[in-house]
This record gives C-alpha cells, sequence and structure tokens, in this order.
C-alpha cells in the first residue's frame, strides 16, 4: 500500500515529483550502509520493480539503530528465564524442559509477564499419593463367613438345579469376591511355589481359610457330579497354567519384574484345593487327557502339577501316589537329566512314603496296590526307578541315595498282590522282558537285582518261561545271570519254582545252545553259550535226582508208618493217619531238598518209632 500512494503522489504532481527525485538522489550515497533493501525470492527478482517510499514516511537509518527494540527485548526474555530458572532450582525442580523450549524460542513474542506464571507453577509442592491399605490372604480370608458362603451355595444350587457347571463357575466366583482385593504382591505363587519346599507349599493357601468355610464348602464338592467336577478341576488348571505362561512379565530395560494379577488368582487356587481334596479321584479320571500333554509338562509348570498331585494326597494318599508313578516320573524324572526336576519329584514321593509317617503310609499304599485292575506302580515305572537306585559306579549322583532308600517299597509296591493272581501274572509277564534288557547292560549291581526281578517272575507265571524260551537266543548273557543265580541259591529258590516248567524249558534251552554254538562265531559269544549249556545240564541233573529220591522217601514214610502202627498198642488210628498225611503233603513242597527233608523226615520218624516202642 505505501508503494501505491508514493507512485499516486508522483503522477498527480510533478512538483512533487522533481523534489522525491531530488530527495532520493541525494541520499543515496548514504544508505549504502544503513537503508532498507526488500528481499524478495530469486524467481521473483526479475519481475520486480524498484519501488521508493514517501519522504514524509521514511525514518532517518543514519540517525537511529533499527535492532536497538528487538535486542532490549532479547535480553529482557533471557533475564526472565534465568530468574525462572534459579527459582525452580531453589524449590528442587527441575525446568529444563522449558528452558530449552525457550532457548529455541529465542525471537519469539514471549515477554516477562509469560515466564513468571510459569516459575510459579513449578514452584508448587507436589501432593503426596495416597496408598491403598495392603490386604493379605489371612486378612481376606478371615472375613469369609461360612453361614453366608453356606446360603449363597444354597441359592445357587436352587438357581440353577441341572446346571452344575454354572453352580461350580459361581462357587468360584464367591471366592474371586473374597479375595478381589489380595495383590499380586500379597500372593506371589509363581515365586512361592519355585522356591519353597513340598512340605511347606501343601497347605497354601488353605492354611488361612477358616475351617467351617472349608468344611462347608467341602460338603457342597461332594455332592457334585464326578464329570462336572473333572470339567471344573481342568478349567482351573489351564486358567493357572495359561496365567504361568505369561510370567514373569517384565518392563523393557527395567530390572524390576511385575508379576501380573489375575482376577481372583488366589480364588482358583483355594477352589482347587477345597475339590481335590474331597474328591481325589477326579485327578486319576483325568489322566488320560493330562498324560503326555505338553500343556501340563515342562520344568516352570512342574511345581503346579506336584501342587496339584500334592492336594490330591491329602484327600487319599493312593490317588495322589497313583498320578505320580503312572504320569509325573515317567514324563519329567526318567527322561530329564534336571536335577531340579528330579528333586521336586522325589520330595513328593518321600512326602508319600512319609505321610503320615512311614509304618502308615505303607500300610495304605499295599492296600491300594491294586485299583480297578490296575498296579499302583506299573512295571515301566518300577524298571525306570531300579535303574536310578542301581546306576553304574560313575554315574552316581546326590539323588541316588534317595532312590536307593526309596527303591525297597517301591519294588514292594511293584510285585505286591496274591500270589498267582490275575494282576501278579500280568505285572511277571510285564517285568521280566525289562528284566532281561537290564541284565544286558554292563553294570553288575543292576544285573543281579534284574535276576532276581527275573526269577520272581518265574514264580508267578508258567507263561515266563514260554517267554525265557523266546528271549534266550538273542539274550544268552541274560540266561547265564539266571541260571547261575538258581544254582548258587538252589536250596532256597527250588521250592518256588515249578520243576516241571522248569526242566522242559531247560532241555528246550539246551537244544537252542546247540545250533547257537554251531552258528556263532564270537569267541565271547561261544564262552556265554557253552556256559548256559553247562548250568543247564547242573539243574536239570538237580531236579532229575530229585525225583528219584522222591519215590525213595515216599517208601521210606509208608514203611514207618506200618510198622508203628503194627508195634504200637495204643492206636489212636485217626490222629496217626493225620501225621502221616501231614508228613506226605510236605514232600512235594520240598522236592528239590530231598536229601536236606530226609534227613528232618528221619528224625521225625526216630522219635515216633522210640515213643511207640517205649509204650511197651
Amino acid at each position: 500500500m505505501a508503494m501505491d500512494d508514493v507512485a499516486f503522489a508522483a503522477g498527480s504532481s510533478s512538483a512533487s515529483m522533481d523534489a522525491f527525485a531530488a530527495s532520493s538522489s541525494s541520499a543515496a550515497p548514504t544508505d549504502s550502509s544503513h537503508g532498507w533493501q526488500k528481499v524478495l525470492p530469486r524467481k521473483n527478482r526479475k519481475h520486480a520493480a524498484p519501488a521508493a517510499a514517501p519522504a514524509s514516511a521514511a525514518p532517518d537509518l543514519a540517525k537511529s539503530n533499527v535492532f536497538e527494540g528487538v535486542d532490549k527485548r532479547s535480553q529482557e526474555r533471557h533475564r526472565a528465564i534465568r530468574a525462572a530458572r534459579d527459582a525452580a532450582d531453589e524449590a528442587d525442580g527441575s525446568i529444563a524442559a522449558w528452558g530449552a523450549r525457550s532457548d529455541d524460542d529465542e525471537y519469539g513474542s514471549d515477554s516477562d509477564e509469560a515466564a513468571k506464571p510459569q516459575a510459579e507453577e513449578v514452584k508448587k509442592p507436589k501432593k503426596p499419593k495416597v496408598k491403598k491399605p495392603k490386604v493379605t490372604v489371612a486378612d481376606a480370608a478371615a472375613l469369609i463367613d461360612a453361614e453366608n458362603l453356606a446360603a449363597h451355595l444354597i441359592d445357587v444350587s436352587a438357581s440353577y438345579e441341572n446346571q452344575e457347571g454354572i453352580q461350580l463357575m459361581r462357587f468360584a466366583d464367591y471366592f474371586g469376591r473374597a479375595f478381589a482385593n489380595v495383590s499380586a504382591a500379597q500372593f506371589p505363587w509363581a515365586k512361592m511355589f519355585k522356591e519353597s519346599p513340598m512340605s511347606k507349599m501343601v497347605e497354601v493357601p488353605l492354611n488361612h481359610v477358616p475351617e467351617p468355610v472349608c468344611k462347608t464348602a467341602s460338603d457342597w464338592i461332594n455332592q457334585r457330579s464326578s464329570d462336572a467336577l473333572g470339567e471344573f478341576v481342568l478349567w482351573c488348571i489351564d486358567s493357572i497354567m495359561s496365567e504361568l505362561s505369561g510370567q514373569p512379565l517384565g518392563v523393557k530395560g527395567s530390572k524390576k519384574v511385575v508379576q501380573q494379577t489375575p482376577k481372583a488368582q488366589v480364588a482358583i487356587f483355594v477352589v482347587l484345593a477345597l475339590t481335590l481334596r474331597r474328591k481325589p479321584d477326579v485327578l486319576v479320571n483325568l489322566f488320560p487327557k493330562v498324560v503326555g500333554n505338553s500343556k501340563y509338562l515342562g520344568q516352570e509348570k512342574l511345581p503346579i502339577i506336584a501342587w496339584v498331585i500334592n492336594q490330591a494326597s491329602q484327600g487319599d494318599l493312593v490317588s495322589g501316589m497313583f498320578y505320580w508313578s503312572h504320569s509325573l516320573f515317567p514324563a519329567l524324572c526318567a527322561k530329564s537329566g534336571n536335577p531340579q526336576s528330579r528333586d521336586l519329584v522325589l520330595q513328593l514321593l518321600e512326602r508319600f512314603l512319609t505321610t503320615p509317617n512311614a509304618s502308615k503310609a505303607r500300610g495304605i499304599l499295599l492296600n491300594g496296590a491294586v485299583r480297578r485292575g490296575e498296579r499302583l506302580v506299573p512295571a515301566g515305572t518300577f524298571d525306570l526307578f531300579m535303574r536310578g537306585a542301581f546306576p553304574v559306579p560313575n554315574a552316581r549322583v546326590k539323588a541316588t541315595e534317595r532312590f536307593e532308600a526309596a527303591y525297597p517299597i517301591i519294588k514292594e509296591l511293584a510285585l505286591a498282590g496274591p500270589p498267582g493272581s490275575k494282576t501278579v501274572r500280568q505285572a511277571s509277564q510285564q517285568l521280566l522282558p525289562l528284566a532281561v534288557k537290564a541284565m544286558q547292560e554292563k553294570n553288575a549291581e543292576l544285573s543281579r537285582e534284574a535276576a532276581d526281578i527275573f526269577i520272581w517272575c518265574l514264580t508267578q507265571s508258567s507263561e515266563c518261561y514260554k517267554q525265557w524260551d523266546k528271549l534266550h537266543p538273542e539274550n544268552i548273557g541274560a540266561s547265564v545271570a539266571v541260571l547261575s543265580k538258581i544254582t548258587s541259591d538252589w536250596k532256597t529258590l527250588a521250592p518256588k519254582l515249578n520243576s516241571e516248567a522248569l526242566k522242559t524249558t531247560l532241555k528246550i534251552l539246551k537244544a537252542k545252545n546247540e545250533v547257537a554254538l554251531e552258528e556263532a562265531e564270537d569267541s565271547g559269544k561261544k564262552a556265554s553259550i557253552k556256559e548256559a549249556d553247562k548250568l543247564c545240564k547242573v539243574i536239570i541233573g538237580r531236579l532229575s535226582r530229585g525225583a528219584t529220591c522222591l519215590k525213595g522217601s515216599l517208601l521210606v514214610i509208608a514203611l514207618a508208618a506200618a510198622a508203628g502202627f503194627a508195634l504200637s498198642p495204643n492206636l489212636d488210628l485217626p490222629a496217626d493217619l493225620a501225621m502221616v498225611q501231614e508228613h506226605l503233603a510236605m514232600v512235594p513242597e520240598h522236592l528239590a531238598m530231598v536229601p536236606e527233608h530226609l534227613s528232618v523226615l528221619s528224625e521225625k520218624l526216630q522219635a515216633m518209632a522210640s515213643q511207640y516202642l517205649g509204650s511197651f
């Protein structure tokens, strides 16, 4: 607009134009250092025409400093910044961000009035945060009222009469509300289960719940069906496992671990423990769904599974032991060399074998050695445990002594049962091939123990002799170990073995030895075959001599009895016949020990004869 006015003035008055030109020409030499020039973009310079300002509007640039106002305002702003910074430092505040902003905006339009409120705002003291009161598990549990719980369960049972699944979820919701204010810091269960001993963790968290509450809940649980409880228990375990997969949750760049707090996490452990203790069979019924499932396996999940099994054992020791021997030990301890896993599994076993004490625990477990047609300690678990108790000398570890201490009761449970019963026959047929495999390993202690198991199998089932016949050609070394054991302990073992089945089997083995000896090329194998053949001949000879002596012993007994009847004046026929029958019944049981039995019988007969003769 100023340029247009100048042009208009020049056109309207030539006199004014002359004066303007004269003024411009006279001022030109003095404007070289202080005059204003309009700076245009490079592309517009060609089109821009120089224009002059009117004389009345042009300032005297030579006599004044045009940057004086700008410098003054800048100095004022810097003084305000320094004053605000000093005030903030005195109040222990930090205005680093505000100072950076002021430096970046040095030539802005800020003023003293804009800086002062900001400085005063920094000086305001911070309000202290109000901390919420900490609620522990014990505090929350103490507030649960048994009568209120009973009323709630009655209402839930009536509202969802035919929907047990919903009833159980409402049951869990009640405890969820009761423990809702318990933070993760008050119940760091993942850390507790990992670091605490088994004996301490078994009571967590029910040790805080009042006994009347536990009884009310247990009585109500007892009225629910096994199927509904099974689904509920599986849901609880899955909830814990899914939460465990997200722990620990750490903030990036921070060493602090933040544990996520799930809704009603304490409640899940409470209702799960109550259910397993009241209905421990539920866990056994879940065995097919859980065993071998990777969802429930792993080092980080082991403490939870151990806790679950321990809760079931509180209600029924046999149920806890069943799950341990069928699932936990074979799946983890046997296949993993992790010392922590092994320690936790053995802790659980040791607790089973000493709860409430060793004597009572043994009796309880032996009474439940066979349940629903299944053995408490299956053959595979026993074989694995035997190998843990009898390692090679250079493979012994700290846990070996614990295996050795528990081995006798594990062996007793694995072999328990009425002799000749169906379950015992099945166990013997399952154990015999495992014993053969163990004897083939270069481990003297393991081989001796496996030979004992093999011979026990022979005493329980005639089918085991047929198994021996089939396994012999490929396992001659194992046959040598068994035959050596029978030969050395003949007096003890002969009465327990089936003499006819043993004799028949040994004859078959001899025939196979002859064929194997012709085909064998290795000198070591030939030596084993010859040793087996030699032992077979020795045992067959003993069996044959025993049968011959039996006939003679029967004849001696018959003659002695007849002489006694003839010489006795006071013949008590029924009593004497009973005595003879008793001696006759003893003969078959001691068939292989004929010489020893004959000596005993001879002494008895002599005593009888003396008694009869003394009556004259």
